[in-house]
């Protein structure tokens, strides 16, 4: 069975993290989404993987490649404009001639619920019961058998909604080819589904039990503590003496942890990095490749994507750190609001109670610069020292 994966869009709620690659390349617990749900997939036997790209592409293809680092063997196909899920998939026409598998190559479910996916007949929509439905397309249904597929209704029907995974036989793509745009100016899946439900085609519904759906930023904390737990200690790089590491550590090759720091697993660590003398990292960090963390250092919870330097006397709490950023000695990130209320992002509501900051690349601080909890800033932003930042920061600004 071949598995088709939706892969093209930039995620613009997750920008500034995404103005420089796709939603799905980006790092938790030291793999990109995708590489995380194509690792369920091949575990659940499938092995045949149509990948649909579009919005920097080529970051995808150089990762994947044929897939042959995997096991699998990856197509191509691009979308040259991002014009909705059904524009998308049939990008694939003519690439599968049986029942294939459909993924958001943007959520992570696990290889049992994929397993049963595979073992359906015509068509099948995974579903999972949530709370708040806001942004979510809501599944009405009759036993086992979807009636109709609301998208991001006000006043929803269940707590339902499409988790992003489907089984399609090829009848799909003739009514892939009669889908107008939605009101929303896209060519939506969910509309040719309604379409062929109206032609008395059926559908039905299996429940997913793993499902980590990423809409804005901080969900990716939530998805790295979450992945993180099913971290092995392993060290591939050099401890120095007077190492304290405890719980479950992954330190990548060529990293080098001096003496004095203390890591509390779990952890992911990847390779080149330099950590310490006497840095504190704390569970659910993850670090991407040739990161530094140095002394009197304190990162807890976050996420710190390649090549970033946090060198001297900081702390870093549930935060989210972009590529090749540089925060000033001294530089603190506060994550906990005095009256200790849920934390908004720019009038969104985050459901946290505890979050520090969405950082771009690119982004350097000077000394002492303090930022505020739920402040978004932009790629390659320069704050001066002694800066106060709060609320949203647009690429490239200059703060002093």
């Amino acid at each position: 069975m071949k598995a088709v994966i939706l892969a093209a869009g930039e995620g613009k709620r997750m920008r500034p993290l995404t103005h420089t690659r796709p939603k799905v390349m980006l790092p938790i617990a030291g793999r990109p989404i995708l590489e995380h749900l194509l690792i369920q997939a091949r575990q659940a036997q499938v092995r045949d993987f149509i990948f649909i790209v579009g919005y920097h592409d080529e970051q995808v293809r150089n990762y994947f490649g044929s897939g042959g680092k995997w096991g699998v063997g990856i197509e191509y196909c691009t979308q040259r404009r991002q014009s909705g899920t059904a524009d998308a998939l049939k990008m694939a026409e003519g690439l599968v001639d049986s029942n294939f598998l459909v993924i958001n190559g943007d959520i992570i479910v696990s290889r049992e619920d994929i397993e049963r996916m595979t073992r359906g007949s015509g068509g099948v929509l995974g579903v999972v019961e949530v709370e708040d439905t806001r942004g979510l397309g809501v599944v009405e249904v009759n036993g086992d058998r979807v009636v109709r597929i609301h998208e991001k209704t006000a006043e929803p029907v269940s707590h339902l909604v499409n988790a992003g995974l489907y089984l399609f036989t090829p009848d799909i793509f003739g009514a892939l080819s009669r889908t107008v745009k939605s009101p929303r100016g896209e060519y939506e899946l969910t509309e040719s589904l309604e379409l062929m439900m109206a032609a008395g085609y059926r559908l039905t519904c299996q429940d997913i039990d793993y499902w980590l759906n990423l809409s804005y930023p901080w969900d990716l904390l939530s998805a790295n503590e979450s992945l993180l737990g099913g971290t092995k200690a392993q060290n591939l790089g050099e401890v120095e003496e007077n190492v304290v590491i405890r719980g479950e550590v992954y330190i990548g090759e060529g990293t080098r942890v001096r003496s004095g720091s203390y890591i509390v697993g779990p952890v992911a660590i990847g390779n080149g990095c330099d950590l310490g003398p006497n840095c504190y990292i704390r569970p659910a960090t993850s670090l991407g490749d040739g990161c530094r963390v140095g002394s009197a250092v304190e990162v807890k919870n976050s996420i710190v994507m390649r090549g970033s330097r946090i060198p001297h006397h900081n702390y870093v709490g549930d935060s989210v750190l972009g590529e090749n950023c540089n925060l000033g000695a001294g530089t603190k990130i506060a994550n906990l609001r005095l009256d200790g209320e849920d934390i908004e992002i720019a009038g969104v509501g985050t459901g946290r109670r505890k979050l520090g900051a969405i950082i771009g690349d690119g982004v350097e601080t000077g000394i002492n610069t303090t930022i505020n909890v739920g402040s978004l800033i932009g790629d390659n932003a320069r704050i001066g020292p002694g800066a106060v930042v709060s609320g949203v920061v647009l690429p490239d600004s200059r703060i002093f």
